[in-house]
C-alpha cells in the first residue's frame, strides 16, 4: 500500500554519498544527517516517531525498547549495508514494519579486503611498515621480516555466501587450496568452479586448516561460532582473518591466544565491541587491525545507496521491496 502522503518522510541517520543524498532529496521528504555523528538511542527514538522511513546502518542499534515507541506510521526500515544484526527483527515484524536491506553490491569489496589481510598477517606488512615509519630499518638483509607463503595454504572459509565464495575465487588465484564450511552445502556446480572441499563439522575442518576466514552473519547462532574451544583446535601456525562481525569469535579468547603465540596472527576488520577495541590488540604485533573498511569504496557505497532508493521507490509506489528481510532468512 502507498504512503498517504506524496512524498514519505524519510530520516537518514548518517552522511551518505552526496549523489544519493541528492537523489533522496528529489524523491522524498528528507532530513539528512551532515554531520555524520552517530545518532544516540534518544535521537533514534524520536526520529522513529517522526519518520514514515528510517535509513539506518549498522552502528544504529534499532532494538525493541526504540520500536516499541516508534509511531503507526513507521512502515519501512531500509538500511544501508547488508548485516541487519543491529535491528530486532522479530519487533520489526510484530509492529508490520518492513525491513530492506542492501545485499550483494560489497561482495567484491569485501573479499577484496579479506584476501589483503590474508596476505598482510602472512607477510607481515603491518609489522614492516611500522618498521620503515619508525625509522628503525637498516636495510635488506636475508633473515629480516621473514613471514610465510600462502601459496599451497590450506584456506578454510566460514560462511560460503557471495562473499565466502568470492573469497574462494581469490584464494584458488593464490594457489591456495579451499576448504569450507556453512549451514547448508553449496550446490555441487559450486563446488566444482571453485574446487572446494565441504567439512559438515567446523571442528574437523579448524584443525587442519592454515588459515580461516570467517565471512558469515552474525546471527544468534552464529554468535561465537568461534569460541575459546573451537579456536583451541587451530594450529600455532595459523591465522584469523575477520571481515564479517566482530561477535562471530570469542575476543578475549583470540586475544589470550594470540599473546601466548598459540596462533600465528590474525587480521581484523571487525571487534567484539567496535568501535570500541581492546587495549590488549593493541599492543600485539601479530595482528592487523582496519576500522570496518572491508565494504568501503566509493563504488561500493553508491550502489548501497541505489538499492535503499529502489526499495524506499519500490515500497512508496505499493510493490514489494525486492530486498525484503526477514528474521526465517539468518
Amino acid at each position: 500500500m502507498p504512503f498517504a502522503q506524496k512524498k514519505p518522510l524519510v530520516i537518514v541517520t548518517r552522511k551518505l554519498p552526496d549523489a544519493i543524498e541528492t537523489r533522496m532529496m528529489e524523491l522524498f521528504d528528507t532530513r539528512l544527517n551532515a554531520d555524520d555523528k552517530p545518532l544516540s538511542q534518544a535521537q533514534l527514538v524520536e526520529a522513529v516517531k517522526q519518520a514514515d522511513v528510517l535509513v539506518p546502518t549498522v552502528t544504529d542499534r534499532i532494538d525493541s525498547k526504540v520500536l516499541a515507541q516508534a509511531a503507526p506510521k513507521l512502515r519501512l526500515i531500509a538500511s544501508f549495508g547488508t548485516g541487519v544484526d543491529h535491528i530486532d527483527l522479530d519487533s520489526a515484524r510484530q509492529r508490520g514494519i518492513t525491513v530492506t536491506n542492501t545485499p550483494g553490491v560489497l561482495t567484491e569489496d569485501t573479499a577484496d579486503m579479506t584476501m589483503a589481510l590474508i596476505l598482510a598477517v602472512a607477510r607481515r606488512l603491518g609489522e614492516g611498515e611500522r618498521l620503515v615509519r619508525a625509522g628503525k630499518w637498516t636495510g635488506w638483509a636475508p633473515t629480516a621480516m621473514l613471514g610465510g607463503r600462502i601459496w599451497g595454504k590450506r584456506l578454510g572459509i566460514v560462511g560460503m555466501g557471495r562473499i565466502g565464495q568470492a573469497l574462494a575465487r581469490r584464494a584458488r588465484g593464490f594457489g591456495m587450496t579451499v576448504h569450507y564450511h556453512n549451514r547448508r552445502r553449496v550446490h555441487p556446480d559450486i563446488e566444482r568452479a571453485l574446487e572446494a572441499t565441504y567439512w559438515e563439522s567446523l571442528d574437523q575442518m579448524l584443525a587442519r586448516m592454515d588459515i580461516v576466514s570467517v565471512n558469515c552473519p552474525h546471527t544468534p547462532g552464529t554468535y561465537h561460532l568461534l569460541s575459546a574451544r573451537r579456536l583451541k583446535l587451530l594450529r600455532s601456525t595459523s591465522i584469523v582473518v575477520n571481515t564479517a562481525r566482530g561477535e562471530v569469535i570469542d575476543e578475549n579468547a583470540l586475544i589470550r591466544m594470540l599473546r601466548g603465540k598459540e596462533l600465528a596472527g590474525a587480521g581484523l576488520d571487525v571487534f567484539e565491541h567496535e568501535p570500541a577495541i581492546s587495549p590488549k590488540l593493541l599492543e600485539l604485533d601479530n595482528v592487523v587491525l582496519l576500522p570496518h573498511m572491508g565494504s568501503a569504496t566509493l563504488e561500493g557505497r553508491i550502489e548501497m545507496g541505489e538499492k535503499v532508493l529502489i526499495n524506499i521507490k519500490t515500497f512508496a509506489d505499493g510493490h514489494k521491496p525486492p530486498d525484503r528481510v526477514f528474521a526465517a532468512m539468518l
